[in-house]
């Protein structure tokens, strides 16, 4: 190093006099001197013009520091090179207690779910109440699970999507897959995405019971899209269509499944309309969206017909790649 300011030396403790000539590797930790990431990023700024990220660094005194930074290439007194970084320990040790919090909150809610989940299986249990109304009332805590699973991957800053319907349809995919999913990469507000994997559980459990996952033949057609309501305000259409199933007939009452799609997003936040046609059930969902959730890139794209479910894609879309067995919810029994 041939120059070392007042900034640098309040940061890191080193005087001009301790650090001029010495290797700037001083002021990394061992394990990225070990890395070769001084070097690296000379060679990056060479060849790129710049060298930038975030990492911790090391004080005089052995303390740790995080900064964000770049090295660039500048030939000025004598140096080729010039490195400037901005001291964000403080953002760094308060993001990092965010996610401890956040990570002790996940475990209590699971924990939480559990609990539930064993206390409403033994009242009902104690109260005669069937096996078959224990199971729906299980799965659906599974599916409040799995809904909290996806947020948890994403520090409950939203959801995307594709992962909830994933999530949502995993357990009754096989082969060939009776799932024909197509729509673009959707970010969901949190209390959204977990109406929605609530309404995404009974339609296919339904299906399951009475529709087109009860024969081979059937198939499940999902997609959706972005659009504007009235008021100019930006709205998920999402479209669920079975085909191949049992002729469908209205049924003589609404059943609690049905009332909790209809009723998932009140408030005027959005809507759900079953249509019993004898061709196959049809559900249509309008959802206005949060603001600052909305589209993310890349385009439409769908699963075969003949294929298994596809996973969420890197840029947008749904990408076709099939995946393996049921997953099981963590503190949860699935049946």
């Amino acid at each position: 190093m041939t120059r070392w300011l007042a900034d640098a030396e309040a940061v890191t403790g080193y005087e001009a006099a301790e650090i001029i000539g010495a290797d700037i590797g001083l002021i990394f930790t061992e394990a990225d001197r070990a890395a070769g990431v001084p070097l690296h990023e000379i060679e990056t700024a060479r060849a790129l013009g710049a060298a930038e990220d975030s990492r911790w660094h090391r004080r005089k005194d052995g303390s740790l520091f995080w900064a964000n930074g770049a090295v660039l290439p500048l030939q000025v007194n004598g140096a080729e090179f010039v490195k400037i970084f901005r001291d964000e320990t403080p953002m760094k040790q308060a993001e990092e207690q965010r996610l401890l919090l956040l990570n002790e909150l996940n475990h209590r809610v699971k924990n939480t779910l559990a609990t539930v989940q064993s206390v409403a299986e033994q009242t009902l249990r104690n109260a005669g109440v069937t096996e078959a109304v224990r199971r729906e009332l299980a799965e659906r805590f599974i599916a409040l699970s799995r809904a909290h699973n996806v947020l948890v991957d994403e520090n409950w800053a939203g959801a995307d999507l594709d992962a909830l319907v994933i999530e949502a349809i995993r357990p009754y995919d096989r082969q060939p897959s009776p799932f024909v999913v197509a729509g673009l990469r959707t970010r969901l507000h949190p209390s959204q995405a977990v109406a929605l994997s609530l309404v995404l559980h009974e339609l296919i459990t339904n299906a399951a019971k009475y529709g087109a996952l009860s024969t081979e033949s059937g198939r499940i057609h999902l997609s959706w899209n972005l659009g504007f309501d009235g008021m100019g305000r930006r709205s998920l259409v999402m479209l669920w269509r079975e085909s191949g199933g049992p002729p469908v007939t209205l049924p003589e009452r609404r059943g609690f499944g049905t009332r909790l799609i209809e009723k998932s997003f009140s408030r005027g936040q959005g809507e759900a309309r079953i249509d019993y046609r004898p061709a196959g059930l049809q559900c249509s969902l309008s959802l206005q969206l949060v603001e600052g959730c909305s589209a993310r890139s890349g385009g439409m794209s769908a699963t075969d017909p003949g294929a298994s479910l596809a996973k969420p894609g890197k840029g947008g879309g749904m990408d076709g790649t099939g995946f393996g067995q049921r997953a099981q919810s963590p503190g949860l029994t699935e049946r």
